[in-house]
């Protein structure tokens, strides 16, 4: 019998540290605080990016290097026939 009350007690003191963790805490605010971005920031934001981008259109592709190329052997024309 005893043993049952140990039990019970240590379930009920577990859930309620459960409880208590997801509680909300005084002076800790899950909302974020930061102000919001204003015109002239939105706009710079916008034409970095667009920058960003015209950049990125700019760089030419590059061939796909393939490091083990030199050590791998080439596959047998019959395990070539049977992929396709």
């Amino acid at each position: 019998m005893l043993r049952k009350i140990i039990h019970a007690t240590l379930i009920v003191l577990l859930m309620t540290e459960a409880v208590y963790a997801q509680m909300q805490k005084p002076g800790v605010t899950l909302k974020n605080n930061t102000p919001s971005r204003t015109k002239q920031q939105k706009e710079y934001d916008k034409a970095l990016e667009q920058s960003y981008q015209s950049t990125l259109k700019d760089i030419p592709d590059q061939k796909k290097l393939d490091p083990w190329g030199d050590i791998r052997t080439t596959p047998p024309a019959a395990a070539k026939n049977k992929q396709q």
